[in-house]
């Protein structure tokens, strides 16, 4: 018989170099899946916000680690840049020295799988708490749909907001091409490209 999980408080904005682990990567919807840590540095000028971590990405404690995803090849395509060959650590020292912050709009949820369309009984992250953490931050940025549908709040927060299109394997309709422009077009207009 297996034990049941244990749970961990959730705090939104962990203390820096600390992350905050899933207790449950599988998603069997029994006990809620916590999200990664943000990634941000006191100088970040962006912060691209997902929905909430993939399967993939939970189990190696990765943003957007499933190996189809287009978020790195983007990044590298718009750095001139390999990232997709650099070890994880060194993708995310990159994404700090450009100004760049990631993280997600849902702190935890429950859900079967990796879609968005399963999230159920999600948490929001304390987003303005960490747009405090960021005195440059000139804008933020949603990666796809699911985290768009938070434009509202973010947009309270009194910068730019912009919705791009996902850079998800299930977002089969925007061509990497298309995916490409549009995110290049939000890093040149805050000095990330």
């Amino acid at each position: 018989m297996k034990a049941p999980p244990v749970t961990r408080p959730v705090r939104s904005v962990p203390p820096r170099g600390e992350s905050i682990i899933a207790d449950d990567v599988g998603g069997d919807n029994a006990s809620p899946l916590v999200g990664l840590a943000p990634v941000f540095a006191r100088n970040s000028r962006l912060l691209v916000l997902g929905s909430f971590p993939g399967a993939a990405s939970l189990a190696a404690q990765q943003y957007y680690g499933h190996p189809r995803n287009h978020f790195w090849p983007v990044l590298g395509a718009i750095w001139g840049l390999d990232v997709v060959a650099l070890p994880y650590a060194r993708r995310i020292a990159e994404l700090r020295r450009r100004g760049l912050a990631v993280w997600d709009v849902y702190a935890t949820c429950r859900r079967e799988g990796s879609l968005d369309s399963a999230i159920e009984d999600a948490v929001p992250n304390d987003l303005a708490g960490l747009a405090r953490r960021c005195p440059q931050l000139q804008a933020i940025a949603h990666n796809g749909g699911e985290s768009a549908r938070f434009m509202r709040l973010t947009g309270a927060l009194g910068l730019p907001v912009y919705r791009l299109p996902s850079t998800s394997p299930a977002n089969a309709s925007w061509s990497f091409e298309r995916k490409l422009a549009a995110w290049r077009e939000v890093f040149l207009q805050h000095g990330i490209a």
